[in-house]
Order: C-alpha cells, then structure tokens, then sequence
C-alpha cells in the first residue's frame, strides 16, 4: 500500500466513539479514532516497511503513528529515528508502547532506554522506563545483563516517589515485567513490589487503574509463566 492508501483507510475505518475515547486518555486533533484491530488489517496488507513507517510516524496523526509502530522494521530503524520518535510521542499510547515496543526489539534497545530514563522530559523518561521492560520481555536471560537489571530494581524503588507522573506508572509496569520474565529477577521485584507498595498515578479522570506490582507479580508465579518470553514487544 501507498502512503496515500494508508491514510485513505485510516480515514474509512475512523470510528466515533473510539474516537472520543482516545480524546479523553490524551490523544489530539488530527486524528481518525481507528480500533487496533482495524490498524492491524493494514498492517496485514503492508507488512513492515522502514520508510512507509517513517512517513505515517512523521503526520503526527495518531492513528497512523501507532501504526507506524506496529509497521516499523527493528532491523532497519535506527537510533536516531527513534530518538525523534520518541520525541514526538506527545501522548503515553504512542511514548509508552509504540515507541518503546520498536525499541526494544533493536540491538540498541537497553542502552537507548538507559538514555531515555535520565530525561526530564516526562514523556521521554516514561519511554526508558518501558523500553527496558519490553527488552526484558523478548530477550533471553543469557542476552541480558542481569546485574544492571537488578541495579534498575534498586532505581526503581528509589527513584518512584519522587518521579512525574507517568514515570510512575511506567517505573511499576518495570518492576513487574522483570519479576514476570526474569526468573532469577523475581524474588528481588516482589521485594521491591512491596517496598513501593501501590502506586498513585493521575489517569485524567479516566476509569484506567494502576496495577498492583506484588499481586501481578504473583499471578505471574501462581500460573508458573515466570520467564517465558514474548515472541514480539507489540500488540
């Protein structure tokens, strides 16, 4: 499909209430209101492709930025696409979960989310913090450095209190990601799971609720899934 294609179909699949739903979690004008489940017939029909992606990202439509996640090419993306990504992700559906799922499936997605999580910049931050998570998720142990893991734990009980906003709630979607897929991790976040505690985080009046790190955590162990891997960051 054609750029132009691309955007002819997001216009068509555009759906009101989805819309209006999308307005109240943060997203802003232009944009279409288009289901994940509609992105995803397009992306069935191009594929990955760099450069479409590159070009849909660049509208600043969120439709077709997220889409453009879902799209983009992890071999052929680079650092400082997704740095401008990244700095482009205005709202958390595309700084917390676009942006990051592309990263994370990249030779450079640890040390990028290293980057990221020392910015001020709040949506840029809570994109490390996520990075690291989904790293986590779909990398084996052997590929991971366990230790600067375990040194992020400590971060991330130091640094919640005092973090932005959605800093917060990225920093405890961490903790609980390394307790799920990293077993030799697990002990150490349900430790550091019950020093934060549960998580206050302002979600703009929306009905969306911070999970709580120790019971995810334990779910995840219950069901005996500690450490299995994902095939892919995005969904």
């Amino acid at each position: 499909m054609t750029f132009e294609e691309v955007m002819t179909q997001l216009a068509e699949f555009g759906d009101e209430r989805t819309k209006n739903t999308l307005l109240k979690h943060g997203a802003k004008e232009p944009f279409f209101g288009v289901k994940v489940a509609d992105l995803k017939k397009i992306l069935k029909k191009t594929k990955k492709d760099h450069e479409l992606s590159l070009a849909l990202y660049n509208t600043g439509n969120s439709d077709a930025m997220y889409l453009a996640g879902l799209m983009a090419d992890e071999h052929k993306i680079t650092e400082e696409n997704l740095n401008k990504w990244a700095d482009q992700a205005y709202w958390y559906y595309l700084s917390e979960y676009a942006v990051p799922w592309v990263a994370a499936e990249t030779p450079f997605g640890f040390d990028l989310g290293l980057k990221w999580i020392e910015s001020k910049e709040e949506r840029i931050a809570a994109a490390g913090w996520s990075t690291l998570a989904s790293y986590a998720s779909v990398n084996s142990d052997d590929a991971l450095d366990i230790n600067a893991y375990s040194d992020l734990l400590d971060r991330a009980k130091r640094d919640l209190p005092n973090a932005q906003n959605r800093v917060k709630y990225t920093i405890n979607g961490f903790v609980i990601a390394i307790g799920s897929y990293i077993e030799a991790l697990t002990a150490k976040s349900i430790e550091t799971a019950n020093d934060i505690g549960k998580v206050e985080v302002l979600m703009g009046g929306t009905a969306c609720k911070v999970p709580l790190a120790k019971d995810y955590i334990k779910k995840v162990v219950d069901r005996g899934s500690v450490g299995k891997k994902r095939k892919t960051a995005r969904c």
